[in-house]
């Protein structure tokens, strides 16, 4: 009876698994707003003349939602080739904050990612904070003396 070795696949690096992932996104996203600009570009060649106000409008608002769309993916590429260069300096992963590592899963969720889920709740909740201090202080303002 012969037996057969079992070979596993060698394991990737935690760093090599999130540069793939990273490197991926980046790829999507660069994909994708090359390709909505081409659309919108395609689009704005296009004869308007025909279009009555009303249908005028309309297309101009999908073209806003269409430039919003392109800018908002803009800006996660930019954070995804600011964690690939964080990654490249061996930063990336870990928390601004505390210097712990970031979930995997939390990073795969938010490749871009620069705190940990705990100190991120802390911030979030101290902004929070902040805002509602804010509208307390800038509300009684509104009522401020003029007897003075």
């Amino acid at each position: 009876m012969a037996t057969t070795k079992k070979t596993k696949a060698p394991v990737k690096s935690r760093y090599e698994e999130l540069k793939q992932m990273l490197e991926d996104r980046r790829r999507e996203l660069m994909s994708d707003v090359q390709g909505r600009m081409r659309d919108v570009r395609a689009d704005g060649t296009k004869d308007r003349e025909v279009y009555d106000q009303g249908e005028s409008s309309e297309v101009d608002i999908q073209e806003d939602i269409e430039f919003a769309l392109i800018q908002m993916k803009s800006e996660t590429l930019i954070k995804i080739n600011e964690a690939i260069r964080r990654l490249e300096d061996h930063t990336y992963g870990n928390c601004f904050e505390c210097g712990d590592e970031i979930a995997e899963a939390r990073l795969r969720a938010l490749p871009f990612a620069v705190r940990c889920k705990d100190c991120e709740e802390a911030r979030e909740n101290a902004e929070q904070r902040e805002r509602m201090q804010a509208r307390k202080s800038g509300s009684s303002s509104l009522f401020f003396d003029m007897s003075s």
